[in-house]
């Protein structure tokens, strides 16, 4: 299948919540390939918007296309997209690996050796016996990844996937993007860590009360 240029065109969308405007008219074309941040204060608009561009919320005004469909539209949701966004949900009860397996069983388009692939690539241990609800934070944080990347998805929105890891797992998750990336997946990159905006994003923007404006690598 020919690659689409633009993983991810939005296109004069705007979403209202009652009287409240908290997207105002954006328009950008994220580059397939590369890896998009988003920077912006708590209630700036950036999980509204890839709520928008994963199908979660629909748009008030405007058009969210994602390879080459639109959203809401052409799709529901959009397909061969991973993604995490706000605290990941698991069921407490049960293994990492249990949780993978009843979300992979929704697609039906992997077994049980590529989520164990998916939980060790984040640094976890696909035979660990613990139940979800005995997780630290960093690990849930690592599961919720794994999630996000284990049916090898094209498209990948990372809402905070750091949070709640230490020194180590950050440096360890940089990594894991870095090496998504250079597969040829293309990465939208919400974090309030300028750190992880400066070491892995090819182009930045920055959301402010709805509004979004580019700060570096974009043309357009």
């Amino acid at each position: 299948m020919e690659k689409i240029k633009n993983a991810i065109q939005v296109k004069k969308l705007s979403k209202d919540f009652g009287q409240d405007r908290v997207l105002k008219c954006i328009n950008r074309d994220f580059e397939s390939g590369k890896i998009h941040g988003i920077v912006g204060n708590n209630g700036s608009g950036k999980t509204v918007l890839m709520k928008c561009i994963c199908g979660f919320l629909l748009p008030t005004e405007g058009t969210v296309i994602v390879n080459g469909r639109r959203v809401g539209k052409d799709v529901d949701f959009p397909l061969d997209l991973g993604v995490i966004i706000e605290t990941p949900g698991f069921l407490p009860g049960v293994t990492g690996v249990k949780n993978l397996e009843i979300l992979a069983s929704i697609n039906k388009k992997i077994g049980l050796s590529e989520i164990a692939d998916a939980i060790r690539r984040v640094g976890l241990d696909p035979h660990m016996k613990k139940p979800v609800g005995k997780y630290s934070l960093g690990m849930r944080q690592r599961l919720g990844i794994a999630q996000a990347i284990m049916e090898d998805p094209s498209l990948l929105i990372l809402d905070e996937p750091l949070n709640g890891l230490d020194k180590h797992g950050v440096a360890e998750m940089r990594k894991l993007i870095k090496g998504l990336s250079a597969e040829g997946k293309t990465i939208l990159l919400a974090s309030h860590n300028q750190g992880d905006i400066d070491e892995l994003c090819d182009t930045v923007c920055e959301m402010d009360a709805g509004v979004m404006t580019s700060i570096r690598g974009y043309e357009g």
